[in-house]
């Protein structure tokens, strides 16, 4: 009895070795690291909240910073609050990312770029049925075909660079890229398709060393959030509260980390990493240990996001209950 227990002790024991010696074999793409000091970091909405975060850490790291945005007026602002932090000069550019041309004209005059961080973004929320189409377009134009305009300006550049070390880019996405959210209809629209655009591009750059990372964050303290809550509707703003806020500065912690380490999926706080677990599908994945966790935790993860969908979907009932007993 005493040798039988043991022996399933022993098979306990090998199992979860045996997965993790599997998982360091066939984990894609293998692990790597990028260097961010002395190259040439180009970022996109630059000029204010997670972009601003990023120029500054980027800056403060020895790279040599670019950003781009469409106001003139806030590329000075950021450029002088850049120097005074850190002491060093960033490059502006002033282009809108909806026009191919502009972009393309500011990416020539930028030079090579080692590092784009694809970040700019807007957020008009509200349900499908009230927004105007011109809205919706708005939001796909700018978040999701902004996002081919910049990576099809960088790109050639970028796989003929003379600098044969790791390149990277960066998709700022959302924690709505990761689940469907009330009133974000348009928004995780944009940002889901940022996920497709993202698998696919790694699939066709990796054999120039370019490494493709989707930062997901959840809301975060900037100006365009201040924004974004005076006309988010209620359910939203009640179902947002599941995943606490974050500062500027984390989000850029977590990315400039996240590039670093060449990382596909780049979660920001526990609900975007929990939300990434059950979520993995086929994204490429570089850390057998993640991919560990991913595979066990599957069920898990997946029973979790149940129980979310169902507090949220309570809140929605109750919602309309309450306005029903109003009316």
């Amino acid at each position: 009895m005493a040798a039988l227990s043991l022996l399933s002790l022993l098979l306990l024991l090998l199992l979860p070795l045996s997965l993790l010696l599997l998982l360091f074999l066939i984990v894609r793409p293998r692990p790597v690291k990028i260097p961010i000091k002395n190259r040439h970091v180009f970022i996109t909405g630059g000029s204010s909240g997670i972009g601003l975060a990023i120029a500054h850490r980027a800056a403060s790291e020895g790279a040599l910073v670019s950003i781009l945005a469409r106001s003139q007026a806030k590329l000075g602002k950021a450029k002088q609050e850049i120097r005074l932090a850190t002491g060093t000069d960033v490059a502006t550019f002033s282009a809108d990312v909806r026009d191919f041309d502009a972009v393309r004209r500011a990416t020539e005059e930028a030079g090579p770029v080692d590092v784009l961080v694809v970040n700019q973004g807007v957020f008009l929320p509200e349900e499908l049925v009230k927004q105007d189409l011109d809205e919706v377009r708005f939001m796909i134009d700018v978040n999701l075909m902004g996002s081919f305009n910049m990576i099809k300006a960088v790109l050639p550049a970028m796989k003929a660079r003379t600098d044969r070390r790791p390149a990277s880019i960066v998709l700022m996405s959302s924690q709505a890229g990761q689940v469907g959210i009330y009133g974000y209809t348009a928004y995780c629209a944009s940002k889901f398709g940022l996920r497709g655009l993202a698998e696919a591009l790694q699939q066709e750059i990796i054999a120039d060393d370019i490494h493709v990372s989707l930062v997901l964050p959840p809301d975060t303290d900037t100006p365009g959030l201040a924004e974004e809550k005076k006309r988010r509707p209620p359910i939203s703003s009640i179902i947002a509260a599941t995943s606490a806020a974050m500062k500027a500065d984390e989000v850029a912690e977590k990315t400039i980390n996240g590039i670093k380490s060449g990382s596909f999926i780049v979660p920001c706080n526990v609900v975007g990493y929990l939300l990434a677990i059950a979520g993995a599908g086929l994204s490429p994945q570089r850390s057998y240990v993640t991919a560990f966790v991913e595979v066990v935790g599957a069920g898990i993860s997946r029973l979790a996001g149940l129980f979310l969908l169902w507090n949220w979907y309570s809140s929605i009932e109750k919602w309309y209950a309450q306005k029903s007993s109003d009316q």
